[in-house]
């Protein structure tokens, strides 16, 4: 059984992005289902299924249902950190296709930088990371981006180039959170937090949320947005902790991309605009090689000099990502938002002309877990 085309989000939303002052996640998370509702034209009372992933609440999928006052058939709250938005579209799909449920809800919503001002999450340190006092999870990027660099030859440029183009397309976006200028001096110049990466080399601490609903395909198209099908879908998981991961080089992008285009039927010349999961410049020069728009290696050259900035040769976090947009502790579910407004042509000026496939692409733990979702638009089926 493919699931190819099966499902469709059919309603979208944000809300509270950057500083969202006297509300709590589940707040935030509330706002943002109201929105996506509204944007698809669906009663609370239609939602039969919930799937969603808070900060620091382990039985988050309980609390959202009483929250919203609802008795879903099934409750989803499956934790692989920010990746975890991406892995509930493809359980929303299996649940639609065998009719299990008819209307699934997948939301998210973090108040951590008014409510703490740095990264909140219930992790503690790995036993045998602990006694070196890492900066957690700052440390385990640091390892991964020095030994890109000392492997291929990645060079700090590179890697601020990647922070340059977020701002770039940040500007673009006026909901992004930080829009001044950046060049690739202000991000080498930035103070220096777990060699080598910079301040500017990490993804940003904001409030936000964001809601998604999705249907069954046969009904996407009654509902008054352009429906957004899920084409392909795949997840790859290589380690918990740094310490124990295989190659600091590789991740489970190489996974979960070939199992997602192959779903799909596409590979990654096809794809008209990438959003990917940017917690640190490194990642996404790990991600582009893994998901195959280069090869191993040459990453940092992919994206040098303005690659994936807007007018390079492949459009790459569109909104600003997590560097310059928003990043409230978990992003990925603001990587299908994002691809869904590109589809949909609601990007306003950072829309890119006939978009009409889209990845979108989760990264949970460190690098641990990779979650790779291809969406179409209809004449993409």
């Amino acid at each position: 059984m493919s699931l190819r085309g099966k499902a469709a989000i059919v309603g979208a939303a944000l809300a509270g992005c950057g500083e969202a002052h006297g509300k709590s996640a589940m707040e935030i998370t509330v706002e943002a289902v109201h929105g996506a509702l509204a944007d698809a034209v669906v009663s609370l009372g239609d939602v039969d299924a919930i799937a969603t992933c808070q900060p620091l609440d382990m039985l988050s999928g309980l609390t959202l249902a009483q929250e919203l006052g609802l008795n879903p058939k099934f409750t989803m709250n499956n934790r692989t950190g920010g990746s975890s938005f991406l892995s509930h579209t493809l359980w929303a799909a299996m649940l639609l296709e065998l009719r299990l449920a008819d209307t699934v809800l997948i939301c998210y919503g973090s108040n951590q930088r008014t409510a703490s001002g740095k990264l909140m999450t219930a992790l503690g340190l790995p036993t045998y990371e602990a006694p070196y006092k890492p900066m957690f999870p700052l440390s385990s990027y640091a390892l991964a981006a020095d030994r890109h660099m000392t492997q291929f030859g990645t060079t700090r440029e590179q890697l601020a180039d990647v922070a340059v183009a977020a701002r770039a397309w940040a500007q673009k976006n006026p909901e992004a959170f930080i829009r001044d200028p950046l060049t690739r001096e202000d991000v080498i110049a930035s103070r220096l937090v777990s060699d080598p990466l910079r301040v500017r080399d990490c993804c940003l601490v904001t409030d936000g949320g964001g809601a998604l609903v999705m249907r069954r395909a046969e009904t996407a198209k009654d509902h008054p947005r352009p429906p957004v099908y899920l084409l392909g879908g795949g997840e790859g998981t290589t380690h918990r902790d740094i310490s124990e991961v295989p190659d600091l080089t590789v991740t489970g992008a190489a996974q979960s991309g070939a199992t997602a285009m192959k779903m799909a039927g596409v590979k990654p010349a096809d794809i008209d605009v990438v959003q990917l999961y940017d917690a640190f410049t490194i990642n996404v020069i790990l991600f582009l090689e893994d998901l195959g728009f280069c090869k191993k290696g040459e990453g940092g050259a992919f994206v040098e000099n303005g690659g994936i900035a807007p007018g390079g040769h492949l459009p790459v976090n569109t909104n600003g990502g997590g560097l310059s947009c928003v990043h409230p502790g978990m992003y990925g579910i603001f990587t299908l938002v994002e691809a869904v407004r590109q589809l949909r042509g609601d990007a306003g000026d950072r829309q890119i002309d006939g978009a009409e496939l889209a990845m979108a692409h989760g990264n949970g733990g460190v690098l641990s877990s990779q979650v790779t979702n291809i969406l179409g638009t209809e004449s993409t089926l």
